[in-house]
């Protein structure tokens, strides 16, 4: 690592912009295999929110699509929430060996609060969207069954 990384903007970077990997690539690079792993999910889920915005409720493939965008967004902020939580120490001796560094303070702790908020929230938005659409499926398939 050439140059210090300070734990609490890692922890707000993958807050608002973990989504897409970028605080992967502070972290790590724009080496980082998983950085870019959290593209593909992320934007599968946008193309099914633009669907599902287009075409409507009933369109099928939306309903696959757009739990992609919450899952990705939760492994984001559950990112946030293990960097924001990782010790001092254990964060200097990885990512600023060599660099004094002070303690990272209240703005990590925020930016934890701020990701279990907002994780809660997706996660079970998008459990809840993926069970009622799942069902409201099998509804549809027992009534053309019964026709």
């Amino acid at each position: 690592m050439s140059s210090a990384k300070s734990k609490t903007l890692a922890t707000w970077i993958a807050l608002l912009g973990g989504g897409l990997g970028l605080h992967r690539l502070y972290l790590h690079g724009g080496r980082d295999p998983w950085a870019w792993a959290f593209w593909p999910p992320t934007l599968i889920g946008v193309v099914g929110v633009l669907r599902m915005r287009s075409l409507g409720q009933d369109d099928m493939l939306s309903w696959a699509l757009i739990p992609w965008l919450g899952l990705s967004l939760s492994a984001a902020m559950l990112s946030a929430i293990v960097i924001g939580l990782t010790p001092d120490e254990r964060w200097t001796a990885r990512f600023a060996a060599g660099h004094a560094q002070r303690p990272s303070g209240w703005g990590a702790v925020l930016g934890v609060i701020t990701a279990l908020l907002l994780g809660g929230m997706v996660l079970m938005g998008t459990i809840a969207f993926g069970g009622q659409k799942f069902f409201e499926w099998q509804q549809q398939s027992e009534a053309a069954a019964a026709r």
